[in-house]
């Protein structure tokens, strides 16, 4: 008896993804819960796995294929993986004509070895990343069924060991053609998380009445509030004390002044949100992507920094959850992390507004009469016209000044 793989159902408003990776062939034994496909969604990755030990007997898809939710991806033969026969299996002669001829040094490689204590070999995201930074399968501990690694026990061994992923190089990308000319012109098929970008920015300029406001910030408030606590603040809470959870907070005080600029259009409709789902733009090596900081308005600063490091982590590590990237509400793009001085933020539609920051810059201000050198900030508010007044974007804008010039008001929560 077969039992089928399909495409699982992927989250709110995700109907079909890409079929990424394909880990194994036809005729592979497959053991429960171990990654046979991996797909790639507007939002996410993720890797399907088996629901059964088995052999692989049918696979229904191609790598590059799109695929919509429930579509059938493979078939098991169900029942316990074929053991390994004792015998030594017959070689090809030309395969072993091919290995007599193999330069000095380059031994065959070998079968993917299973990690210390276990049978179970390695996951294959595992075994791809072990191999690209040139780690041994025996120096990581396994969490998954019997023993196996996982991505993330590959991703916990660099962090313990302090080695980071940028130290290695990243793998080329497929060459889709070759080059057309010598002047070394590529044609490379955009990533489904690429053409959704570019779809939903399109969109978010076609549907809204898109319009930016600008203001400057007085950083040095914050930046005294952070010098002078930052250490005990680690040492508390465990994490940094940044911007971020400065910012989060002081939008979530003007989101409740200003609640056209937490709203959505639906129709004719206008839906106004009483809560706060922050959602704060991370880049990555695939594209940009927007996890969300949910019931911002419910956190303490603290709490906000705590989620946002996890989310970050985990965007960079490509272990964002559907969940997370979810019901945003709101939007904060940090550009300043790149040294962007000023820029207009396009909407991540259907929200009605998104908050871009700036690199913080010493310029002369006139405060009190007198021309000082402070750290500046240039902050964009831009927002959907047809939902949000002029008045009101301005003063939303002017609330999130004031809370950050006067860092006190967030604490108290005025």
């Amino acid at each position: 008896m077969s039992t089928e793989v399909r495409v699982p159902t992927l989250g709110e408003s995700v109907t079909e993804a890409t079929i990424g990776q394909l880990f194994k062939k036809v005729g592979d034994a497959v053991s429960a819960d171990e990654p046979i496909v991996e797909l790639e969604t507007d939002k996410v990755t993720i890797e399907v796995p088996a629901p059964v030990s088995g052999t692989l007997e049918a696979i229904s898809v191609n790598e590059g294929d799109t695929v919509e939710v429930g579509a059938l991806i493979a078939a098991i033969a169900a029942g316990a993986a074929p053991a390994k026969s004792a015998e030594e299996p017959k070689q090809d002669p030309k395969t072993e004509e091919s290995k007599a001829e193999a330069p000095k040094g380059e031994a065959a490689k070998p079968a993917e070895a299973p990690a210390a204590g276990t049978e179970m070999p390695p996951a294959p995201s595992a075994a791809k990343m072990m191999e690209e930074r040139d780690i041994e399968p025996s120096s990581v501990a396994g969490s998954g069924k019997r023993g196996q690694v996982l991505k993330e026990d590959v991703l916990k061994a660099l962090d313990t060991t302090g080695s980071s992923k940028a130290e290695a190089p990243a793998p080329a990308a497929p060459r889709a053609a070759r080059a057309e000319d010598q002047g070394g012109e590529e044609r490379v098929k955009m990533t489904r998380l690429r053409q959704t970008i570019a779809k939903r920015l399109k969109d978010a300029q076609n549907s809204a009445a898109m319009l930016t406001t600008f203001n400057e910030v007085d950083m040095k408030p914050v930046m005294d509030l952070r010098n002078s606590y930052k250490e005990l603040f680690e040492k508390k809470h465990g994490v940094k004390l940044g911007f971020m959870g400065f910012f989060t907070r002081a939008v979530v005080h003007a989101l409740k002044e200003i609640p056209a600029v937490n709203a959505e259009i639906d129709g004719t409709d206008i839906i106004y949100k009483n809560f706060a789902h922050i959602g704060v733009a991370v880049g990555t090596e695939k594209g940009l992507v927007v996890p969300v900081v949910r019931d911002a308005d419910q956190m303490s600063i603290a709490e906000v920094e705590k989620e946002i490091s996890r989310l970050g982590r985990a965007a960079r590590d490509g272990q964002l959850s559907m969940a997370d990237m979810q019901g945003g509400t709101f939007t904060i793009s940090n550009g300043g992390v790149y040294g962007s001085l000023m820029s207009t933020p396009i909407l991540n539609a259907p929200q009605s507004g998104i908050l871009g920051m700036h690199k913080i810059q010493e310029r002369p201000v006139v405060v009190g009469g007198q021309v000082v050198v402070r750290p500046m900030m240039y902050l964009a508010l831009s927002y959907d016209h047809r939902i949000v007044d002029g008045k009101e974007a301005v003063t939303f804008l002017v609330r999130v000044k004031e809370s950050l010039e006067d860092p006190q008001r967030l604490v108290l929560d005025l």
